[in-house]
């Protein structure tokens, strides 16, 4: 890889090379809202594959700069590059010929992608984790629905101990059919360009106090 094609992290998510954590992580929850690409439900096949390519990106950047000793060796070949770019097609390059010395880091819960050293982090796996705690506050319907149902059965059946036994039995029970033993990706994936695009509002909406 030559010097001109190496991937600039700070510029893509617009940070100093002195950026913190918390700041790394606040500017990359902006930056993946921004070109998250099912926010583009009308988009053309290469507006869409653009928008892909630049999530893909603002993800790698991500990884990289969000873990102390992924970090710490990028730092290390970025002072000996002059000519950086936030170019998609150098952050690809990047990850086939250095992503080995990444192995091993202790990472920050984004997953690369399966398979040996070279492969870039799941973009979309990075992203659900990182609005993991977000997504969690709104999703335990279930649980309250199955307290209230147990509770309301126990206490026909035994009174007041029923209903204490029936309300936690309820709410373990709901928990289960909260989960369904799905990552929040995994459900995320699987919902309509529709549903996509207006959860990602919702949240753009929160992270970023607008609709971009």
């Amino acid at each position: 890889m030559s010097s001109s094609s190496f991937p600039d992290y700070y510029k893509i998510l617009s940070l100093p090379k002195t950026a913190t954590a918390e700041e790394i992580k606040q500017a990359y929850r902006k930056e993946s809202l921004k070109t998250h690409p099912d926010r583009l439900v009308n988009a053309t096949p290469a507006e869409k594959r653009k928008a892909t390519e630049r999530f893909q990106t603002v993800a790698d950047a991500y990884y990289v700069l969000s873990d102390s000793t992924r970090r710490k060796e990028y730092d290390a070949l970025y002072s000996s590059r002059r000519n950086r770019s936030d170019d998609p097609a150098t952050s690809a390059d990047f990850f086939s010929q250095f992503a080995g010395m990444f192995n091993g880091s202790s990472g920050s819960g984004a997953q690369a992608g399966p398979g040996a050293a070279g492969a870039q982090p799941n973009a979309e796996g990075v992203f659900a984790d990182l609005l993991r705690p977000e997504v969690d506050r709104i999703l335990p319907w279930w649980s309250w629905v199955g307290t209230v149902s147990g509770a309301g059965l126990g206490f026909i059946v035994a009174n007041v101990p029923g209903l204490m036994v029936g309300a936690v039995a309820g709410n373990r029970l709901g928990a289960i059919r909260d989960a369904k033993g799905k990552s929040v990706a995994a459900v995320f994936t699987q919902l309509g360009g529709d549903q996509k695009a207006e959860i990602l509002k919702a949240l753009a909406l929160k992270v970023l106090g607008s609709a971009l």
